[in-house]
């Protein structure tokens, strides 16, 4: 590490000049080939996916996409001449659109159901031949705006399904603006100078503007879904700025402390750099870990925001040293460089508020410990009733057309109209079509369900067997919980009672059975995937600090910030505690993906403030060979820095609240509620407290275990001087005594 930094340092404009080159070159070749990213994802052996796939394979202009085009008037009624020929103009319109196969329309036979008692709304079924991340966003685009400019004279056309998704979502977003802006303002009041308050956010724009073009390259190669860039974003954003922070915080120590500007980048990198470096393989450790899910929907999001982070290290190893060589010297306040040329230097770059803080914890650390803990647990108390599911349309923006027409069709037929239940079937004989009838009038007869159509039977495509289709439409939104319960019974009770000795194997599908199915495999796989997350990062946190009580500590404290995170995300978006403070109109259950997506993320970043917090009393330990001590002077070195860092993320983070969209606002709140969390009250209150509980043993490994883990030395150089230092001396008083 200390070679990288001198090397960088005397090679400032080499180093420079090939970033410069480097995120030119990705941008101007991510420019050239665009980006290819889709919202597909695949869940074998489950029973929506395997209806899919009947589709493809017998009935493939069936096995697409359905959305619902939506229309209502105020005055008059649908079925009047002069308006149902305007509707059946647009449908006629929307059947040119590449890749529609059918339209089922009101006006068409059996469709007179389509039309709401009152005569004023109505729907139409379009459905595509291939699935959404096949037909791209340009063609869901134009889709979206066929079908809503034919708005106006009293019509209004709407249109939902996860095409019309698609084809609506604003990629931009002014979160990033925001984001940058509260982070500039933490960092000139930290710092106190332009300069200082540039250089992390430069270096974080530097190794995103290179991270996100090659996320964008890479999604051409791994499929990746619409967010993964956004989310990816706002991981290195975050992170980026607080690597660079904790290094020119380090740097600035050592300006004052009287070395050179090459001795204290040096410095920085051999000490910072280290705690940066290992921050950041434990982020990518957990978010790889989403491999052992098995779900390929979430490969890409892992990979996208294991590149974010990785740029984000590299550059704050190798640029950041370059930078400070160029302006190393304006970093410092005005009064701080006439001081440095006086000679009056500071005698220590510890807070003595936070030593102050250590010390009253020194009298009683089980009652801070204990307090802390109890607040964790309470905030974390709406995780254990979190719900897992799918928000449906009802939750988009409320300017958005899926929101105008999730609204329409709750008013017209009810909430369930949104999210039709789909049976499926293989139909081999007339016997088996008989079968199929009975079936479908069984499921419709159940209670909660609302309404059906009439089976339609498609003939089979090369010589294959036919299939057959209805839907039935549940009394309760896509996203109600009696919805699911109603799914289960059908599936469970209703569908193998009535098809019992007739030989049809009939199956449910659908956009809202294929989310509870989503739902159900990530909950099954998500306790091994913990599993795996935390053993890894407890192995390597074992190595770095030569320890089995911290990275034990580490292990559950991060657990408890995670579930007090998710805690936080329940009560705002499923509970509606506070949710119109942050512009939530309606809760919803939680995304199926949100906790094997936040779960690395925040065990991640809370290994971020552990590593930096923990290296720092580590190199204490190692000087003073006193925990207390120890434990006082490396709080009081990092604490305001990490308040600092927390500050900046959680601004980061709270930003993306503003983007509008469900998905994003989740990570949003999580991630700056559990950055929050962990730096105000595990960092600051339950780790430091809790190591002056366990004293010297929080530096305690089996002789067997050290000799079989490799030697990381996360204090650096000056550390482990201290330690040979120490060791030296014990011999040397030991050969006095013989």
């Amino acid at each position: 590490m200390r070679r990288l930094a001198s090397w960088c340092f005397r090679h400032k404009f080499i180093v420079v000049i090939a970033w410069v080159a480097l995120i030119a070159g990705a941008n101007a070749i991510h420019s050239a080939a665009g980006s290819a990213y889709s919202d597909n994802f695949k869940l074998p052996n489950t029973e929506s996916f395997n209806a899919i796939r009947l589709l493809q394979r017998n009935a493939p202009k069936q096995s697409g996409d359905t959305d619902q085009v939506v229309f209502a008037v105020k005055h008059g009624r649908l079925t009047d001449p002069a308006i149902a020929a305007r509707i059946q103009a647009v449908l006629r319109s929307l059947a040119t659109t590449p890749h529609v196969t059918t339209i089922r329309s009101p006006f068409s036979p059996g469709g007179a159901k389509q039309i709401s008692p009152s005569g004023q709304i109505g729907f139409a079924d379009v459905t595509f031949d291939v699935a959404p991340n096949k037909l791209g966003d340009p063609n869901a685009k134009a889709f979206v705006q066929r079908v809503t400019s034919a708005s106006g004279n009293g019509l209004e056309f709407e249109t939902e399904g996860q095409i019309a998704q698609q084809g609506n979502q604003n990629r931009g977003s002014t979160s990033l603006f925001f984001g940058f802006f509260a982070a500039a303002i933490v960092l000139f009041v930290v710092f106190g100078t332009l300069l200082a308050m540039a250089l992390p956010l430069l270096t974080a724009a530097f190794s995103l503007g290179t991270g996100i073009a090659v996320i964008g390259l890479l999604s051409h190669a791994i499929s990746m879904a619409s967010f993964s860039n956004q989310l990816a974003l706002l991981i290195g954003l975050g992170v980026g700025i607080d690597y660079a922070l904790f290094i020119v915080t380090r740097y600035r120590q050592g300006r004052l402390r009287g070395l050179s500007s090459e001795e204290a980048a040096i410095q920085s990198l051999d000490t910072s750099g280290r705690a940066v470096l290992f921050a950041g393989m434990i982020v990518c450790i957990a978010m790889l870990g989403m491999f052992a899910l098995g779900v390929s929907f979430l490969y890409g999001v892992a990979v996208a925001a294991t590149v974010a982070v990785a740029f984000t290290v590299i550059a704050a190893l190798t640029l950041l040293p370059a930078l400070l060589a160029i302006f190393g010297r304006f970093v410092l306040r005005r009064r701080e460089r006439r001081r440095l040329k006086q000679g009056t230097l500071a005698a220590s770059d510890e807070s003595a508020a936070w030593a102050r803080w250590t010390g009253w914890m020194q009298r009683s650390p089980m009652a801070f410990a204990g307090i802390a803990t109890a607040v964790m647990v309470v905030i974390a108390i709406p995780f254990f009733s979190m719900r897992l599911g799918s928000a449906d349309a009802g939750s988009d923006p409320a300017n958005s057309t899926t929101r105008k027409a999730y609204d329409l069709l709750a008013k017209g037929f009810g909430p369930g109209y949104n999210g039709p239940l789909q049976l499926v079937a293989q139909i081999n004989s007339p016997a088996q079509r008989v079968a199929f009838i009975n079936t479908e009038r069984a499921v419709a007869s159940t209670p909660g369900v609302v309404g059906q159509t009439r089976p339609n039977f498609i003939a089979g495509t090369n010589g294959r067997p036919g299939v057959a289709l209805a839907d039935v439409y549940p009394k309760g939104s896509p996203q109600d919980a009696s919805t699911a319960d109603l799914l289960h019974k059908v599936r469970g009770q209703v569908i193998p009672a009535a098809t019992r000795g007739t030989g049809v194997h009939v199956l449910v599908g659908g956009n809202t059975a294929i989310f509870d199915d989503f739902s159900h495999v990530l909950s099954r796989k998500l306790p091994l995937f913990i599993g795996i997350v935390v053993l890894l990062s407890f192995l390597l946190l074992m190595a770095v600090f030569r320890s089995l009580l911290i990275p034990l500590t580490a292990a559950v404290m991060n657990m408890l910030s995670a579930g007090a995170a998710f805690g936080v995300v329940t009560a705002i978006f499923q509970n509606g505690w506070g949710a119109s403070l942050i512009g939530v109109d309606k809760t919803g259950p939680i995304e199926a993906f949100l906790p094997v997506l936040m779960f690395p993320i925040l065990f991640g970043l809370s290994m971020d403030y552990e590593v930096f917090l923990v290296s720092r009393i580590y190199e204490e330990w190692h000087l003073r060979r006193d925990n207390r001590e120890a434990v006082t002077h490396g709080l009081a070195a990092t604490g305001r820095t990490i308040t600092a860092a927390a500050a900046i993320m959680v601004l980061v983070f709270g930003a993306f609240v503003l983007g509008g969209e469900r998905v994003i606002e989740l990570f949003g709140v999580g991630l700056s509620s559990a950055v929050l969390l962990d730096a105000l009250i595990v960092r600051s209150v339950i780790v430091p407290a809790l190591m002056l509980m366990f004293g010297e043993a929080n530096w305690k490994l089996p002789g067997s275990l050290d000799r079989l883990l490799p030697q990381l030395r996360v204090e650096g150089s000056r550390g482990h001087e201290a330690v040979i230092q120490t060791a030296s001396g014990a011999t040397s008083r030991a050969t006095s005594a013989a």
